[in-house]
């Protein structure tokens, strides 16, 4: 945009230049012509005045005119300057001249002349000859030529009209360096001005290409946002969906560890009571089987009920979660399990990401003691730069390729994708490795 600018800009601002000097000068020079002009015209009011007057009726000069004109005059400063001159009257006709040939003699009213005997000063410098003065532009000089209106003492009547050629080389040298001194005043006027504007627009166009490459890196990565939204989106209806089936599955499988488990007990010492009921004297061992099914089958609902009721986790960090899982799981399971911690402070988190974290390593260390046997176990948690890593693995020889997950994957997978993590089970360096990734 500065470089448009500066080309588009430099061409108004030359013209304007170029027309502001012309009007500039064309000025000076009519002001400078007009004060010399009426200088000169006022001398020779003064001079010729009480002359003309006299013998204003006549054609030809009188003998003190001829004697003052041609004695008198060339002896006075102005009159130094003074090349040649012509007293007019009415009707164009000359009375008196420089040159005597063009005294007596009519010629056509100039513009100028008819300026003068509509009584203002009319000068021009430098002008094109015409018939009755082509005798003074043959001299190759610059000529100052003036028209004064001469008027009669009492009336103020326009009697006659002094037409003067006066040589003035230094006016030329003057209008010349006036004209270099405008245009140079002008120009240098007009370049500060363009150079002040041109760095105005030039930062203000830096200021925009900044913000400009900041909108469209804004934009980049709202779009970028956008996608990843889309994603999540797509993934949390996805998890929702899964999460309902699972929610069955687990409903089911509870349902069938309570019918496999502590109802098969219950309905033994059910049977054995009724039967007991028919007998005057029951034997101390049937009482003492009804006790241990009873002892069983409150064991198994304990279990189950520890698997469904997490422990208070509100306000806990994720290390303290971490502990906690390992912990449970080891009063259940004593087998050595390998905790490392690497974070980086206590990252926020949600509730929803504390269940997520307890449920993860409580079902990672249950399928590494069921598959794996719980041969080196070992969780890992890591955090940094606003995310959180978290793995358990084991010794074990993982799922086959083509093992659909169970119900407890599935779940853990939901759960970590509602959250817009990421989840994996993989084979790493001869181990199995299940392993989440969330932001905090």
């Amino acid at each position: 945009m500065a470089t448009r600018f500066a080309v588009v800009g430099g061409l108004v601002l030359a013209v304007f230049m170029a027309l502001a000097a012309w009007l500039l000068t064309d000025r000076i020079r009519q002001v400078v012509v007009r004060n010399t002009a009426t200088a000169a015209a006022l001398y020779m009011d003064s001079f010729l005045h009480p002359l003309v007057e006299d013998h204003v009726a006549g054609t030809a000069p009188s003998p003190a005119m001829r004697r003052a004109l041609s004695e008198v005059l060339p002896a006075t400063e102005m009159g130094g300057r003074i090349l040649s001159y012509k007293v007019w009257t009415q009707g164009g006709l000359i009375i008196a001249a420089s040159d005597p040939d063009l005294i007596g003699r009519t010629f056509p009213l100039s513009e100028e002349l008819s300026q003068a005997w509509a009584g203002r000063i009319a000068a021009i410098f430098e002008d094109d000859a015409e018939e009755e003065d082509r005798a003074e532009h043959a001299l190759g000089m610059p000529l100052l030529e003036i028209y004064s209106p001469i008027r009669a003492d009492w009336t103020g009547e326009i009697i006659a009209v002094a037409e003067l050629y006066v040589a003035d080389p230094a006016l030329k040298a003057d209008l010349q360096a006036a004209r270099l001194t405008a245009l140079a005043g002008v120009g240098g006027g007009g370049l500060s001005l363009g150079l002040v504007l041109y760095a105005i627009v030039r930062q203000g166009s830096r200021t925009i290409d900044r913000q400009r490459r900041d909108l469209d890196r804004r934009l980049a990565d709202m779009r970028r946002l956008s996608e990843r939204n889309d994603l999540l989106r797509l993934q949390v209806q996805e998890a929702a969906g899964r999460a309902a089936a699972t929610t069955e599955g687990g409903l089911r499988r509870i349902g069938a560890d309570l019918h496999d488990g502590p109802a098969q007990d219950l309905a033994y010492a059910r049977l054995r009571l009724d039967a007991l009921a028919r007998t005057p004297t029951p034997a101390p061992d049937e009482m003492a089987a009804i006790q241990q099914a009873l002892d069983r089958a409150m064991a198994e609902i304990r279990q189950i009920s520890k698997g469904l009721v997490l422990p208070e986790l509100a306000h806990l960090p994720a290390e303290a979660i971490v502990r906690l899982a390992v912990e449970a799981h080891q009063a259940r399971v004593p087998a050595p399990v390998a905790v490392q911690l690497e974070t980086d402070g206590a990252p926020p988190l949600t509730p929803g990401l504390r269940i997520c974290l307890y449920r993860f390593v409580q079902e990672g260390l249950n399928n590494a003691a069921r598959h794996a046997g719980g041969a080196d176990v070992a969780v890992r948690l890591q955090g940094r730069a606003g995310m959180l890593r978290l793995t358990v693995a084991d010794a074990g020889a993982g799922p086959a390729a083509d093992h659909a997950p169970g119900l407890g994957l599935q779940g853990l997978r939901d759960r970590v994708e509602s959250l817009g993590g990421r989840f994996g089970l993989e084979r790493r360096c001869g181990r199995t490795e299940l392993w989440m990734e969330v932001e905090t």
